[in-house]
């Protein structure tokens, strides 16, 4: 199949959008054409439609829909209604996970792991690393029967992984990208690629409470992830795959290829 030419074409499905760094990359799509399936889980329904306002004349590019990614059957629902509403999907950004904030009260007096609540500890275990899981053995399928898309999963930077204190989070994480690595192997000569992207920094969302950073301007803004994320769902992305792309280095000002440059590297270690 040839990739659709246009990002009117292209359809982005994006979880975990109903805050923080979803929620900026789903209105940043928006913003540049894309129809995009805001997902997140239950309850979030008026969260996700205040991405737009009533009037917004994108407001047909936006289908609002929850559930459970770590249920392969919720997962399969999203696709199917995506799919009825949208023709296709195109695009998979793996937003949707759990932070520190549930283990606090502070990020800054973090906890050792043996005093995480075990219940919680597999909580953030199962969305991150088996909820991006599960959604992509959804996604993909459909994807490699079309033969083009993107999988994009959020990851974060590799001192966060081995953070004392930042059990199971960083480690959670670090799933994530060992399997970003691992997929794009699998998938390299489909047309379906597999890349990272984090902030590059702890980023202005509720995962990082204000008695951390009261100066919030010293943090990563949520719109920095929209121009590398822009250029990853891109038919201009085609073959780029395996790699890791950090948002705060990304210069949108500067040449394409020296952003991608400054920004970019091997995914994984």
């Amino acid at each position: 199949m040839t990739p659709p030419a246009e990002n009117a074409s292209l359809v982005a499905l994006v979880t975990g959008a109903s805050r923080g760094l979803g929620r900026a990359m789903a209105q940043g799509l928006l913003a540049a054409g894309y129809p995009v399936v805001a997902m997140a889980r239950p309850g979030s329904e008026a969260a996700l439609e205040s991405l737009l306002q009533p009037q917004d004349a994108s407001r047909e590019r936006l289908l609002c829909l929850t559930g459970d990614i770590c249920s392969e059957d919720a997962c399969r629902e999203i696709l199917a209604r995506a799919c009825e509403h949208f023709g296709t999907v195109h695009a998979l950004v793996n937003n949707a996970a759990l932070g520190m904030d549930l283990v606090g009260p502070q990020v800054s007096k973090p906890r050792p792991f043996f005093d995480v609540d075990s219940a919680l500890w597999r909580s953030i275990v199962d969305t991150n690393i088996n909820g991006t899981f599960t959604m992509s053995k959804v996604v993909v399928p459909h994807l490699l029967a079309q033969g083009w898309g993107r999988v994009v999963n959020l990851s974060t930077q590799f001192g966060t992984m081995q953070r004392a204190g930042f059990s199971p989070y960083g480690p959670s994480k670090a799933a994530v990208e060992a399997m970003t690595v691992a997929w794009a192997k699998e998938l390299a000569g489909t047309g379906v690629t597999a890349n990272v992207l984090l902030p590059g920094g702890a980023a202005d969302t509720a995962m990082i409470p204000h008695e951390d950073f009261a100066d919030r301007s010293r943090l990563v803004r949520p719109q920095a992830m929209v121009p590398p994320l822009l250029w990853l769902l891109s038919r201009a992305s085609d073959g780029v795959t395996g790699r890791r792309f950090t948002a705060k280095n990304w210069s949108p000002l500067a040449p394409l290829a020296e952003a991608i440059a400054s920004s970019g590297a091997q995914a994984g270690w």
